[in-house]
């Protein structure tokens, strides 16, 4: 599935309460971002995560080279992972 670019919406904290699955479900199949906000101040934000299921095999592939990219010295930092993040 080709990926499609993001967009950002703004909803109610009301109103993400009373559809959040089907908010959860259109953040990940449609690649959209949700601002919640209460009393027109932010107060949280969802983002879809990876899309694609991956197969045992392919789950293990990830974590041996997650191992392999360690011991080659290729981590980040907390602080370098919520700023890739954007948290």
């Amino acid at each position: 599935m080709p990926s499609q670019p993001a967009t950002t919406r703004m909803v109610s904290i009301r109103s993400f309460r009373e559809n959040m699955t089907k908010f959860l479900r259109e953040s990940q199949e449609h690649n959209v971002h949700f601002i919640v906000m209460r009393h027109a101040e932010p107060v949280a934000r969802v983002t879809p995560l990876k899309t694609k299921r991956l197969t045992m095999r392919e789950f293990e592939q990830e974590i041996a080279e997650a191992r392999e990219q360690v011991k080659r010295g290729e981590v980040f930092t907390q602080k370098e992972m919520e700023e890739m993040l954007g948290m």
